[in-house]
């Protein structure tokens, strides 16, 4: 019997779902708009207290989350949400290049 390769529902950079047969790098909230690492500790206490889950998307990286909208989380990507803060307009601008390029661009 042949087994089906694994996929992964990852959010693009047109903000729809897409299958990917890599795991997405990045999680995020649908409803903030919010991005961040695997391992939040705002987003593993939101997950404890229920409500979060239902709203959960991934990214492959950070290119497809700022292409999507979505800003850094100023928990787990302190650098990152600090610069998104000082000019939003900028960091929205800064479209970081993967092998690919843009999905959904």
């Amino acid at each position: 019997m042949t087994s089906q390769p694994r996929t992964w529902t990852l959010l693009g950079a047109d903000r729809n779902p897409y299958e990917s047969d890599r795991p997405g790098g990045l999680g995020g909230h649908r409803k903030s708009r919010i991005y961040g690492r695997l391992d939040c500790p705002g987003a593993r206490r939101a997950i404890a207290r229920g409500g979060y889950v239902a709203n959960r998307v991934f990214f492959l990286d950070e290119a497809a989350a700022i292409a999507a909208g979505y800003r850094p989380c100023a928990v787990c990507m302190r650098e990152r949400y600090d610069e998104w803060k000082a000019d939003p307009i900028a960091f929205a601008g800064k479209r970081i290049a993967w092998p690919g390029g843009l999905r959904g661009v």
